[in-house]
């Protein structure tokens, strides 16, 4: 679940995410801005989110969009953004 405190600001090209609470900047790019879209409640589970990216780009098979999404929200948890680490591979939990 996205942080309710990080400000999302679309781009042209991505998005910018500002923590206010430590004052840092996180940059996305554009599949990284359609993946914080789609963090819950947006989407209700890690499938559903890489089924809607899968969606939006079907020359990339699945296992590579879960692999990417993941690695980005393990980023994003790294950097305080979201407030839950990804669960196991059945979705998306609180810790």
């Amino acid at each position: 679940m996205r942080d309710p405190a990080v400000i999302f600001q679309r781009l042209d090209d991505g998005a910018v995410l500002f923590a206010p609470g430590n004052e840092s900047y996180f940059g996305l790019n554009e599949v990284g801005a359609l993946v914080w879209e789609a963090l819950p409640p947006a989407s209700a589970s890690l499938e559903e989110l890489c089924a809607h990216l899968q969606q939006r780009f079907p020359d990339v098979d699945l296992a590579t969009v879960r692999a990417d999404v993941v690695e980005l929200i393990d980023r994003l948890a790294t950097e305080g953004l979201v407030r839950m680490p990804l669960a196991g591979a059945d979705g998306l939990s609180a810790p």
